[in-house]
This record gives structure tokens, C-alpha cells and sequence, in this order.
């Protein structure tokens, strides 16, 4: 090829693409997202359920002087809901602190 085959005039005329189909909008409502929610909670507790039936052996736990026998599989379902109260009472303050700095600095009307 040489640099007069690049020229306007010996150009090919642009092809008309077609329209690319857009997708189907899918709309997200509260009672969708909420379906989504319990679904995916109640997955979670048969595999909770699963868990605490398949570790069944006793365990001795002691905890500030207190002293009881548990099985294996509920002795660390309540070491998560321990865990899982510690992070919550951490987001609650963190989210406090938040807002009362959004308070402190925002103009006065």
C-alpha cells in the first residue's frame, strides 16, 4: 500500500453499526432486597444448625470464675455472639463519633 491509498477519496464509506440492544433494567426494590436478606439468613442458620449437630462432644469452659459443660458446637456459637456484640458496641461509638463531629463542623443557619 502506499500513502495514496490512505487518501479521502479512496477511503470505504463508514459501515452503519447497529444499535447495541440495551440490557433490560432490572429494578431493586426494599421487598427484593429483603427476599434476598431472609434467604440468605436462613442458609446461614442450616449451616449453623449443620455445625452445632456435627460437634456434639462436650467441653469444659471456664469464664471469670464460672465453670460449665457445653458442647463444642455451642461453646463457639457464643464465642461469635460475644465477638459479634464487641464489634457492634465498636460501630455504634465509632458511628457516634461521626456524627458528632458532622455536627461540630457543620454551618449554623
Amino acid at each position: 500500500m502506499n500513502d495514496e491509498s490512505l487518501t479521502p477519496e479512496n477511503t470505504p464509506p463508514a459501515q452503519a453499526s447497529e444499535p447495541t440492544p440495551s440490557k433490560p433494567h432490572i429494578m431493586v426494590t426494599r421487598a427484593s432486597m429483603m427476599w434476598v436478606a431472609t434467604a440468605t439468613g436462613l442458609l446461614v442458620f442450616v449451616l449453623l444448625i449443620t455445625f452445632i449437630l456435627q460437634n456434639q462432644e462436650s467441653v469444659t469452659l471456664h469464664y471469670f470464675g464460672l465453670n460449665g459443660t457445653v458442647s463444642v458446637g455451642v461453646g463457639l456459637f457464643i464465642g461469635a455472639v460475644g465477638g459479634g456484640i464487641i464489634v457492634a458496641i465498636a460501630g455504634t461509638a465509632r458511628i457516634i463519633q461521626l456524627r458528632t463531629r458532622a455536627r461540630r463542623t457543620q454551618p449554623k443557619l
